[in-house]
């Protein structure tokens, strides 16, 4: 319905925004003041009395969202990328065709081993509270194929020469070699594989190893919180990100931070070189990632009948708003941006892996597994074709002796990273801790082994120069998907903030 008043110059159909229910309230009281009775002057000041009043909401609802995404705008730090970009990017193009691929059984069923003891502190305790849970699965639940295979593959015929081929080398090996230097050889191979790892992988062999489906164990809110939690993320913060121990961190790593000099936390990085400064946004934003996937997966009702999850803009804000951090929030948003750079850039370079015909995603169901592996590298192509990728040669460049070692600091930090996740307590956060750090490792080890997958064999006999796990593929998808998760649930927030009042 269009109202006209011709008295104030203006008509309903200019006003009206979605529905507003100020605009609504609005439009009755000036029919109502249509009355003669009423003088013109009399109109003209209820009327500019109520507009204001409706534009003060609107303002307040527009700095809400300015509050957390002011500075989360525009070209990323130490990158050719800018904010926009990867936003239509990842919402348009790539998080429908990668939350499909998530569902598949493959990329669901994901093997870890929830019950080791913490490596560096006396552990508090496990979280009892019942949303911290983990429910595995029972054998029958998994597919055969995954439970027997791992990761090889029994649908191609260049698998299969290379299982005969295997076959008939260990045969050899055996009969000329004493047990203790086949085992030695068994230990090398391992050792070699380890050194090219960014991370700590669970044994898959281990009876304390046990399959979950991501699916039915989602990442949000458990309630797990308080010192035991901030211990975790202080130990990151303080000993594993190239931080000088001069810059204290608070106990609360999401409380923002001021020193005597009135700088905020962030300010010890200008002084870094380019490696370590990614390091640190790298965990910032892994961090940022998880408080994103809280806040919108919060347990808002709990009680006989239901459980309610949805999104906590509280929650969200006292984690990222500028003013409530101190300026820090929006950072750490930027940070997330900087993380997804990375994990995509390391997607689109595993390509040439993942599509060798050897490669498949096998769960012993032959025309599901080829369909997904159709989708897998549609995705990856997609993921290539991103024109504003992150440049991997940027890192460790100049005097080859200090950046190998740089290197190895940066590998072995990491490393210590993903053993500090067996120290969490709350176990479907431990869940989600390892496989997205393995993620992350993953996609470290794919971007720092350029020259050995580019020297992939096109032979299907010769031996590969670069592999990667079953385990590592499943970490390194489902890590990626949670960073596409976080940024298209930015855009949730972004609409839910500009309605608060």
């Amino acid at each position: 319905m269009n109202h006209t008043y011709p008295y104030l110059g203006v008509t309903g159909a200019v006003l009206r925004i979605n529905g507003n229910v100020w605009l609504q309230s609005l439009l009755k009281l000036l029919q109502v003041l249509n009355y003669n009775y009423i003088c013109n002057e009399m109109k003209r000041y209820v009327f500019l009395g109520v507009l204001s009043m409706y534009y003060l909401q609107v303002s307040s609802s527009s700095s809400a969202a300015h509050g957390c995404f002011c500075q989360v705008t525009g070209s990323l730090d130490d990158c050719a990328c800018d904010v926009e970009t990867i936003d239509a990017f990842n919402n348009e193009r790539l998080f429908p065709k990668l939350q499909k691929l998530l569902e598949s059984d493959y990329f669901r069923f994901y093997k870890v081993n929830l019950n080791k003891l913490c490596p560096f502190w006396t552990d508090n305790g496990l979280c009892g509270q019942k949303n911290c849970a983990v429910i595995p699965c029972t054998p029958n639940e998994v597919p055969e194929g995954i439970k027997t295979n791992g990761h090889h593959n029994k649908y191609s015929a260049e698998a299969n020469n290379q299982e005969c081929e295997k076959a008939e080398t260990l045969g050899a090996v055996d009969s000329s070699l004493s047990k203790e230097t086949r085992q030695a050889l068994l230990e090398w191979n391992k050792h070699d594989d380890e050194a090219e790892r960014f991370c700590v992988i669970d044994d898959e062999e281990s009876p304390d190893s046990q399959y979950v489906d991501l699916l039915l164990n989602p990442e949000r809110f458990t309630g797990y919180k308080g010192p035991e939690a901030w211990q975790i993320w202080n130990s990151i913060y303080e000993e594993n990100c190239f931080k000088p121990y001069t810059v204290k961190r608070p106990l609360n790593p999401m409380v923002s931070y001021s020193g005597t000099d009135g700088k905020t936390f962030y300010s010890w990085l200008d002084g870094q070189c380019v490696e370590k400064r990614a390091f640190f946004r790298l965990v910032s934003g892994l961090h940022s990632s998880i408080n994103i996937h809280l806040s919108a997966r919060y347990l808002l009702d709990d009680n006989w009948f239901q459980k309610k999850w949805g999104h906590n803009v509280s929650e969200f804000q006292q984690r990222f708003d500028a003013q409530l951090t101190n300026g820090e929030g929006p950072k750490r948003l930027r940070n997330l941006y900087f993380l997804y750079l990375i994990e995509l850039r390391a997607l689109a370079k595993v390509l040439p892996l993942l599509q060798r015909p050897s490669f498949q995603l096998y769960t012993g169901q032959p025309t599901q597994d080829r369909q997904h592996k159709r989708v897998l590298l549609e995705l990856l192509q997609v993921a290539k074709s991103f024109p504003l990728h992150f440049d991997e040669t940027s890192l460790f460049a100049g005097n080859k002796e200090e950046a190998a070692n740089l290197k190895e600091d940066f590998r072995l930090t990491f490393r210590n990273i993903s053993r500090i996740m067996d120290c969490v307590g709350c176990f479907k956060c431990r869940l989600w801790g390892k496989l997205q750090t393995q993620g992350l490792g993953t996609a470290l080890k794919i971007l720092f082994s350029e020259r050995q997958i580019e020297a992939l064999p096109k032979s299907s006999s010769a031996r590969l120069t670069f592999q990667l796990s079953r385990q590592e593929i499943v970490s390194l998808l489902n890590a990626f998907g949670r960073i596409s998760t976080s940024i298209r649930e930015l855009e949730n927030f972004r609409s839910l903030l500009s309605k608060v009042r």
